[in-house]
């Protein structure tokens, strides 16, 4: 029997909802699968998000009421960490969700004494660079042809914001 979960956050959601985030589990998986396929051409697996579990990763989840809204996916390394995933069910995007699930991360690097955040961003998610750049993740590095694209291969931009 699991035990009901307790919000680490609780702030003010999209349109008056409230967003709690929340630790995430292999429970989990269906929903973290079904936005993550509805947000992504190119999907992580099961498996991967499995692995990151088994790992110590640390995954978080964006709630509203009962219904996981967003994730993220943070995998520690000595003093920094590292943001592998953030996601966001597409009909909510752009409405407060990510923004939750990145102010958690570095409320939480800042609790747990990190000194950087590190991530990749496509080149073209100009949405998701804005959110990053409005929270202190500044380009230090271009990954080229990091990404799968519908034409090939993808940049990738690496952002790192010190804390």
């Amino acid at each position: 029997m699991t035990q009901a979960r307790q919000p680490r956050v609780s702030e003010p959601a999209p349109r008056g909802a409230s967003i709690r985030i929340l630790g995430l589990d292999e429970e989990d998986l269906p929903a973290i699968e079904q936005i993550e396929h509805r947000a992504h051409l190119y999907p992580w697996s099961n498996r991967v998000f499995q692995d990151c579990i088994r790992s110590g990763y640390l995954l978080d989840g964006a709630f509203d009421g009962q219904n996981l809204r967003g994730f993220s996916v943070v995998m520690p390394i000595l003093s920094e960490w590292h943001v592998l995933n953030l996601c966001v069910d597409p009909p909510l995007q752009r409405q407060g969700v990510g923004r939750s699930l990145l102010r958690f991360i570095i409320e939480q690097a800042h609790q747990s004494k990190i000194q950087s955040l590190w991530l990749e961003v496509r080149v073209s998610n100009a949405p998701a660079r804005a959110l990053y750049a409005a929270h202190g993740f500044a380009q230090v590095g271009l990954r080229k042809a990091y990404y799968p694209a519908k034409n090939g291969r993808e940049d990738a931009l690496v952002l790192t914001c010190e804390l």
